[in-house]
């Protein structure tokens, strides 16, 4: 019997990873994996986060399923934590662990050793946790939560091990749907900078019309709702909840996110958390903006899985360098530069250099139209 249940559970994981394949973009990785999940790990509420495999921080789409929506303050509050209090299972501990996914009570046994169990799981009706980070190689682009309410079994070693073997396939998926396209279009139709103002508690206080001009092009996202009658997407607070952690003593005061919209394009958001006279840090202002292709270039070529070395010669030929300019500063052969060189035009699927640095460096950083996409469904 336990050979057929093994054998079930392969072919629906392989189903899983083959349809997860065939999506189109990131939110539809994210609705393809979770439909079948369910059949492999059953769980009772879920979201999913797509992570900047640079800083590690949410960015979007977001997926929420079966989550009552939270308060801001609740929101601010488990975010905050998950920076600044010692606790089992965070992402930033399980994106460098050899096993990317840990469940609540196979790690503690009693969840209530858990700040994050007492303060957000419990109030919440959930019983136990499972997260995963969704790696490919050693870069983190998702993250996935999964919950159990009262009745409901734990979480086992099972299910720790089915959600681990995914992680690098969903995380392979996510990677490759990072890749520009090949949309194009006239210029974005808000190209000033945004700005949102936090109180200490994490509160929003202020917003201007750009900041909220930017937001409406994200179009619908899981939000939580404030005072100013602006939803905001998770992953912005949760950026802002990162740069304010700097008043427990956690950070610089800073952080940044990238977030890839449909037809594209890429926006970067600020948080900076900013000191009063008396040295005490106070308000946290976030800033919203079209990205750069300084800030972006990071994210593309890992999205294109180029080595270290690769990606410091598409560097060079970005700057003009020719071929035995390159193995001079890299102190190669120019035969293993021009091997490499051929590994790179596979990868990005070019035939020339011209046409690396336009894909790469131009077209995909050239102001675009922003479109619309979906970053949410309910099941």
């Amino acid at each position: 019997m336990r050979a057929v249940q093994t054998a079930e559970i392969a072919r629906r994981r392989n189903e899983l990873v083959r349809r997860v394949g065939q999506a189109d973009d990131a939110a539809g990785v994210f609705a393809a994996a979770s439909a079948r999940l369910r059949r492999l790990v059953p769980f009772d509420a879920a979201v999913w986060m797509s992570t900047d495999p640079d800083t590690g921080l949410p960015t979007g789409p977001t997926r929420v399923e079966n989550l009552d929506p939270l308060t801001p303050e609740q929101c601010s509050e488990h975010w905050r934590r998950e920076f600044i209090v010692e606790d089992v299972n965070r992402f930033a501990e399980l994106t460098l662990a050899d096993r990317p996914a840990a469940g609540l009570r196979v790690t503690v046994g009693d969840p209530a050793r858990s700040s994050r169990f007492r303060r957000f799981l419990r109030p919440l009706g959930f019983d136990d946790e499972l997260r995963a980070v969704l790696r490919a190689g050693d870069a983190p682009w998702g993250t996935l939560t999964m919950w159990r309410r009262d009745g409901q079994p734990a979480f086992d070693e099972r299910d720790t091990e089915i959600i681990s073997s995914l992680s690098s396939p969903i995380g392979e998926a996510l990677r490759v749907r990072a890749r520009p396209g090949d949309e194009t279009g006239g210029l974005l139709r808000y190209e000033r900078p945004g700005m949102l103002i936090f109180d200490t508690a994490g509160e929003l206080v202020s917003v201007d019309d750009q900041a909220r001009a930017w937001l409406a092009e994200l179009g619908p996202y899981p939000g939580v709702p404030t005072d100013l009658g602006l939803e905001l997407p998770v992953w912005l607070l949760i950026t802002m909840s990162r740069a304010a952690a700097v008043g427990d003593g956690v950070g610089d005061g800073t952080a940044r996110a990238r977030v890839r919209l449909a037809r594209g394009s890429w926006l970067v958001c600020h948080a900076s958390c900013l000191q009063g006279a008396d040295g005490g840090f106070g308000n946290t202002v976030v800033v919203i903006e079209p990205a750069n292709a300084a800030e972006i270039a990071p994210i593309i070529v890992e999205a294109y899985d180029l080595t270290e070395r690769e990606q410091h010669i598409t560097r060079l030929i970005a700057r003009g360098f020719a071929t035995s300019d390159i193995a001079t500063e890299l102190f190669l052969s120019a035969h293993t530069v021009r091997d490499h060189v051929k590994s790179i035009f596979q990868k990005v699927e070019v035939s020339s250099r011209g046409e690396l640095v336009a894909k790469l460096y131009a077209d995909h950083y050239e102001p675009l139209h922003l479109g619309h996409t979906r970053t949410t469904e309910a099941s």
